[in-house]
């Protein structure tokens, strides 16, 4: 049988490049490529990298499907459709608004697929697709496999030295997909020399544990710290900002290569944040976590909301002299973003205050709901000026790092990505991004 798997090209943020596009691929798709047996054919496409080949006649078609990539996705599916050909749809949003998905599919996958797979191979070869699959306990990750990055042209994206070490997260903000009532609450790790194996295998010393919480189980995080050391790797993770309190696990992540950490912030309003059951951040102790990442070497990749139901429009001057002050290196914006499926979404959807129902405008940079406290003009405008004002020279230069081995990669970050990113990822379009992520490696660590 003949499996094409398809990832839909996703939209795009004003301040966003190309580079969003093809910073990685679909590690999901790599994982079923890997669980599918031999004897079937198995080719992936991602129209991020390249044009989708509609000529083709597979068995089956999987998608996977975010909120923004939804039309899309449900276009390319009616178009294998008309032909009879059997499409199943998984992924995040098609999880969480599985009915809405079906009626644009044959099939569709809630949740984790990897225990599911071969079941629905072996029934679409049997004629007896199911409408639903869903696995009413998590998925034992110890029997999911190094994906099948042979499948992709890796010089095709930015970097592919991207691991995971978990699933889920052992938090449910109510803005986040976790809050779904389709997902397991279980924080689940991989077995550790699962994940090393798998490190070893990408023939780097630069990794990127891409993970929904790094810490969501410290045990596990200090142990497998402990046996990388001797790997020697530069490595990047999110973390939740309790790590605060585990400061001794914060000498574990310096003493084995840790360069940079992601942490969801998301206000330095603590009345938003209690709105949102985020009840792991202490915005009184932020100031403190960030000078002992700082004191460590540590760059800090600083994950912000705006729009909350607290959130005056004071609040993108505010955050932005917080955000210079701290010396925070890299910053990633939203503007609060209520996807289908999320807690966040039925609260305001039974307040009346969606107003923008277009799947593609969900992608955190268009407000398509009321805000409570300023308008969707003030909070469009106050979104678009804190990344202006962010990455303003000045301010890049304000927030240069204390410590000097991080300023080579905090530099190449905030010009070369985020400042003058739409010029640099034309000019690596041209088959040179893999080239460039390597590139910035080596100047950046010394590493290949």
């Amino acid at each position: 049988m003949k499996i094409k798997l398809i990832s839909p090209k996703m939209t795009l943020r004003p301040m966003d490049s190309e580079f969003k596009r093809v910073m990685s691929p679909s590690i999901a798709l790599l994982i079923l490529a890997a669980l599918t047996p031999n004897e079937h054919e198995l080719y992936i496409e991602d129209e991020n990298v390249g044009k989708l080949n509609l000529e083709d006649k597979p068995d089956l078609v999987g998608i996977s499907v975010n909120v923004d990539t939804s039309q899309r996705a449900y276009e390319i599916s009616k178009h294998y459709r008309k032909q009879g050909i059997k499409v199943i749809l998984g992924g995040i949003h098609a999880s969480a608004n599985s009915d809405e998905a079906l009626a644009y599919a044959d099939s569709v996958c809630i949740g984790e697929a990897e225990e599911l797979w071969e079941q629905v191979i072996a029934d679409v070869q049997t004629g007896n697709l199911k409408k639903k699959y869903y696995n009413d306990k998590p998925t034992n990750l110890a029997n999911t496999p190094i994906p099948k990055w042979s499948l992709i042209d890796k010089s095709k994206y930015l970097y592919t030295n991207v691991v995971v070490t978990s699933r889920g997260c052992p938090f449910r903000c109510e803005f986040c997909y976790n809050s779904c009532e389709y997902v397991h609450n279980k924080f689940r790790n991989r077995p550790i020399e699962h994940v090393i194996e798998e490190v070893k295998a990408l023939g780097t010393k630069q990794v990127m544990f891409i993970d929904d919480n790094f810490i969501g189980n410290i045990i596990w995080t200090k142990e497998f710290l402990r046996q990388i050391k001797p790997l020697y790797l530069k490595w990047h993770a999110a973390v939740s900002a309790n790590l605060v309190q585990h400061l001794d696990l914060l000498d574990e992540m310096k003493e084995s290569g840790c360069e940079s950490l992601f942490i969801g912030f998301e206000t330095i309003n603590k009345a938003s944040i209690e709105s949102v059951s985020k009840y792991q951040n202490n915005i009184e102790s932020y100031e403190k976590l960030i000078q002992e990442i700082h004191s460590r070497g540590i760059m800090v990749n600083a994950s912000l909301v705006f729009g909350f139901d607290d959130d005056e429009d004071t609040v993108f001057e505010e955050t932005l002299n917080w955000l210079v002050k701290n010396k925070i290196e890299t910053m990633t914006a939203h503007i609060l973003t209520p996807y289908p499926g999320t807690k966040i979404y039925q609260r305001l959807k039974s307040q009346s205050r969606i107003i923008d129902h277009e799947p593609t405008h969900y992608n955190t940079s268009y407000v398509v709901f009321s805000p409570n406290k300023m308008t969707q003009q003030q909070l469009y405008e106050g979104y678009l000026k804190i990344y202006e004002d962010f990455y303003s020279i000045k301010n890049i230069i304000k927030r240069l790092p204390n410590d000097r081995n991080q300023r080579i990669p905090y530099l190449l970050f905030n010009f070369v990505y985020r400042k003058f990113g739409k010029i640099t990822s034309k000019i690596a379009s041209f088959g040179l991004m893999n080239n460039l992520g390597k590139s910035a490696r080596k100047l950046s660590y010394g590493i290949d």
